[in-house]
């Protein structure tokens, strides 16, 4: 369908845009990292990790997302990149949450918050985009009927 062939480079665009701005300039990305490893490592009981690690954390997940973005705006692994778009995006909304912050940074983090939470369903529903093709439930459901039939017909001869 053509609709696939547009929406899906649309879609990939801003997580494109996103993962090289992330990749190129990890300082603009680093405080909101930092404030979410510290609660992961806090939560895991593991030591924080240092400004440097955190940097690295940052590009390799801009890079990966930018990756993504890119196999899924190609049509390469569609339904891969897409989920991996949604997985990649679900960091950013616990970072981004407004629910903890200081009254001053709630409004922003808040439209944060809601842009990754759309990002994450308009990945997850590319990602469940069959194109047309039967599922792997249908199939499965198709070939237990096959073989019931051709059970049923070895019994009668």
């Amino acid at each position: 369908m053509l609709l696939r062939h547009i929406a899906r480079p649309l879609l990939a665009s801003s997580f494109i845009y996103d993962g090289l701005q992330a990749a190129r300039k990890p300082s603009e990305h680093v405080a909101a990292a930092k404030t979410g490893s510290a609660l992961a490592t806090q939560a895991l009981g593991a030591e924080p990790l240092s400004e440097k690690q955190v940097t690295a954390l940052v590009r390799a997940h801009g890079v990966a997302t930018a990756t993504a973005g890119v196999l899924l705006a190609l049509g390469k692994a569609p339904r891969a990149s897409a989920v991996a778009l949604a997985l990649l995006t679900l960091p950013l909304a616990v970072v981004n949450q407004p629910f903890t912050a200081p009254k001053e940074e709630r409004g922003p983090r808040t439209d944060r918050f809601l842009r990754n939470l759309a990002a994450v369903g308009a990945a997850l529903i590319a990602g469940a985009d069959l194109e047309g093709r039967p599922g792997l439930t249908w199939r499965v459901q198709q070939a237990r009927a096959a073989r019931a039939d051709a059970k049923a017909a070895a019994a009668e001869a």
